[in-house]
């Protein structure tokens, strides 16, 4: 399987690190130019350093209106646009705010919102495109230790579907990628402390932690960011063409359904 994506322009948000930088990198590696986006300009610099082959770059907080436009105005048009922005927190319901409740559906859903608004256009005038958003196993198995996290991927889930159903016909795809636990640099810093506690290896003690907190796994280990990121350099190539308004699940077999 060859994956052409030469001569196409790819934003990913939130790409600095962990599953968005893989992602961005990913799509550099097959033939894309890239924008990536984080909300420094210390830290996107060095990300657009690191995959080099004419990266380039835009620091803006898209958890705000205001830094949504910043980045628009910067870069009006991309065949493929990645919504990768996310954020967790583990807090238990009742000690759970308006202002946690009201960060996590900003910068979870509405970055993705207003991307949809912004690019979806053009790339239904071009007659081609890619709309991606990032959900998550937690979409389907809310998890009770973050119940507003689990919300917000269930609403990106629904976003994805619904935008695949406007797009429909006009040869712009949209979908949306279900990861399970992720050893990404997040979730390393979660669980630091577990590992300077033991003296594990980081790798060994994501996998502890999916099997007492992930008991469905089937894979028994949390994937690395490339494995997400391959999903998404997939779908967001032509080979993809005829899958739409899906949640592809990359959560090693952690959401115990059949559909």
């Amino acid at each position: 399987m060859n994956i052409d994506l030469g001569g196409k322009t790819a934003l990913v948000t939130g790409s600095t690190e962990g599953i968005g930088f893989a992602i961005a990198q990913g799509l550099a590696k097959a033939g894309a130019t890239v924008i990536l986006n984080g909300r420094t300009g210390a830290k996107v610099e060095a990300a657009v350093a690191r995959i080099g082959g004419g990266a380039r770059g835009v620091a803006a907080d898209l958890g705000t209106a205001a830094g949504h436009k910043q980045l628009v105005a910067a870069e009006p048009k991309a065949d493929i646009v990645v919504s990768n922005l996310g954020i967790f927190q583990p807090v238990d319901f009742f000690d759970t705010d308006d202002a946690i409740w009201d960060r996590h559906w900003q910068v979870n859903v509405m970055a993705g919102v207003r991307l949809a608004r912004a690019y979806l256009p053009d790339m239904q005038a071009g007659g081609w495109g890619r709309f991606l958003l990032l959900g998550s196993e937690s979409a389907f198995n809310i998890p009770a230790d973050m119940i507003h996290y689990g919300v917000s991927k269930t609403a990106d889930v629904a976003l994805a579907r619904g935008l695949a159903k406007r797009m429909a016909g006009t040869g712009v795809t949209v979908n949306s990628v279900l990861p399970g636990p992720t050893l990404s640099e997040g979730v390393a810093a979660m669980l630091e402390d577990e590992r300077a506690r033991t003296g594990k290896p980081i790798e060994e003690v994501a996998a502890d932690f999916v099997r007492a907190s992930r008991s469905t796994s089937i894979i028994r280990r949390a994937a690395s960011v490339e494995e997400v990121a391959n999903m998404f350099v997939y779908l967001a190539s032509p080979l993809a063409s005829a899958t739409t308004g899906a949640a592809l699940r990359v959560d090693g077999g952690v959401i115990d359904t059949l559909m």
